[in-house]
């Protein structure tokens, strides 16, 4: 098929890195092995950080631009065969793809759509009234977690739901770890409001908890709270916490090889695109069973997933980590083995083209 693709929070060209562009690339690149043709239709983001009225009307009327824009170029070309979209939710409903599609008399494809009841009250009931309508007119909406399901599938019944598993390309983790330091922790994360911060004030806090270890964090990433986040670390002696700022793929893989355990408290996430490439790199994990944590870290068996919010209990994880070889050792095999078996983009490329064919999204209608 020939796909149209778009990510209206941001695109897979977007030249900001975060999680949702890498999955954004992922997915375009596990549709393009699967043997189908696929577009970035549009590079519109059509997020807004509020329900501001006058910053979605200037969002609105470029979408009402893009609309225009691809049924001139398809009219003069080869319509494609599907709209596909990856994260349409409150803040970012896709204002392109419903339309077109209904027009072109082609399928609509949702991934990872969210819906949150309780965001309607606060402003954002209009812009969540468009993802149910989309997520109505889908074909198939994509759910990458149990919980994503669960939420999309009660707010809407009539929606139609399949899953697919997170996974990430472990091309890049097929060579063994040569060496490891077992008391070199990891974490990758964008240093940001919200829950990247939070999360890494009670890394902080945990951190300090078992200070009298022997142990050294290493700190994969960057961002507009690069200095709130380094302050929360200030107390610890020298030498203790390794600033590495924003990395290539190909870096990365080399430092988390380096690792002994990667750690990262996951406040809110949605599953965790860093906590697959560690343990694709051998890294037993230690986080909260929180958000979508538990769809990508197997509790005692690949990693430790804590109590949410319970940064005592936190700390003792990692510090069991450090005390326990064996277990770091068992973990870490158990957590290789997981990703390159089970969450390859080879495995996912064949699923999503599965869910194409069962649902009859690639028949052209």
């Amino acid at each position: 098929m020939h796909i149209a693709f778009y990510a209206p929070l941001k695109s897979p060209n977007h030249p900001v890195p975060s999680g949702d562009r890498q999955m954004a690339q992922l997915l375009v690149a596990a549709l393009n092995e699967a043997g189908h043709s696929v577009e970035i239709a549009s590079q519109l983001r059509s997020f807004t950080a509020t329900p501001d009225p006058v910053e979605r009307k200037k969002v609105a009327a470029s979408a009402k631009q893009e609309i225009v824009r691809l049924m001139d170029q398809w009219r003069q070309g080869t319509k494609p065969d599907l709209w596909f979209c990856y994260h349409p939710y409150y803040k970012a409903p896709d204002l392109i793809g419903p339309a077109l599609a209904a027009a072109l008399s082609i399928p609509y494809v949702t991934a990872e759509a969210s819906y949150s009841k309780r965001r309607d009250d606060t402003g954002w009931a209009g812009l969540q009234s468009l993802v149910v309508d989309a997520a109505r007119q889908a074909a198939v909406n994509i759910c990458f977690t149990q919980r994503d399901e669960i939420g999309l599938s009660s707010a809407i019944p009539e929606a139609r739901v399949a899953r697919l598993q997170p996974f990430i390309d472990v091309s890049a983790f097929r060579t063994e770890p040569s060496s490891r330091n077992p008391y070199r922790l990891v974490t990758i994360a964008m240093m940001r409001p919200g829950d990247k911060l939070e999360s890494y004030k009670m890394l902080a806090e945990a951190l300090a908890l078992i200070e009298d270890r022997s142990w050294k964090l290493s700190v994969i990433g960057d961002g507009p709270t690069r200095n709130e986040v380094m302050a929360l670390f200030s107390t610890f002696g020298a030498g203790r916490i390794e600033w590495l700022g924003e990395r290539k793929a190909a870096d990365v893989v080399h430092l988390l090889y380096l690792g002994g355990t990667y750690v990262w408290p996951g406040t809110g996430e949605a599953y965790g695109i860093a906590y697959m490439e560690a343990q694709a790199a051998g890294l037993p994990v230690v986080a909260q069973a929180t958000a979508g944590v538990p769809e990508v870290v197997r509790n005692g068996v690949t990693g430790t997933l804590t109590e949410a919010g319970n940064a005592k209990t936190f700390a003792g994880a990692i510090g069991q980590m450090l005390d326990n070889q064996e277990q770091r050792e068992v973990m870490g095999t158990a957590a290789r083995r997981f990703i390159l078996q089970e969450r390859s983009l080879d495995i996912a490329s064949k699923r999503l083209d599965q869910i194409l064919r069962e649902h009859g999204a690639n028949d052209g209608r």
